[in-house]
């Protein structure tokens, strides 16, 4: 399960280091792809291919079903990670994230979320605020 926040540095090759912890699980091969609210999503390559099965099942008649696809699926890069576990982020998704020098890798059980740290600290401030009725919310549908 990946979960956790890390701090880490996007270095001036565009190469990032996957937390020590989470390497085993990851393997070797990842998908990279633009994420929801400016992020990236990565994911193992077993995950990738259970997501882009369900987003296949999507009805091809609909606006937005096509233009999802286009955003997630056009975006995705597959990456191999090194022998010291780094990975190679593209340009057009250091772009798409906004990334810097600094960003966080946020575990989310079976995906890891790269921001820019800033985004990242104000976006969290943001959720923390709406705890409550975010957990509300869940609980109505039985989650909590």
């Amino acid at each position: 399960m990946l979960i956790g926040e890390h701090k880490h540095t996007l270095d001036p090759k565009k190469r990032l280091s996957l937390p020590s912890k989470w390497r085993k699980e990851l393997g070797k091969k990842l998908v990279i792809t633009r994420g929801l609210d400016n992020c990236l999503f990565v994911y193992p390559q077993k995950e990738w291919e259970k997501i882009t099965e369900k987003v296949s099942e999507l009805p091809l008649g609909q606006a937005d079903t096509r233009s999802f696809n286009r955003f997630f699926l056009s975006g995705a890069v597959e990456v191999e990670v090194d022998s010291v576990g780094r990975i190679l982020v593209p340009d057009y998704l250091k772009d798409f994230g906004g990334l810097d020098t600094k960003v966080v890798l946020a575990g989310i059980y079976n995906r890891i979320e790269i921001w820019n740290e800033e985004r990242w600290e104000k976006y969290k401030r943001s959720i923390e605020q709406q705890a409550d009725s975010l957990a509300e919310k869940l609980g109505e549908i039985g989650v909590l």
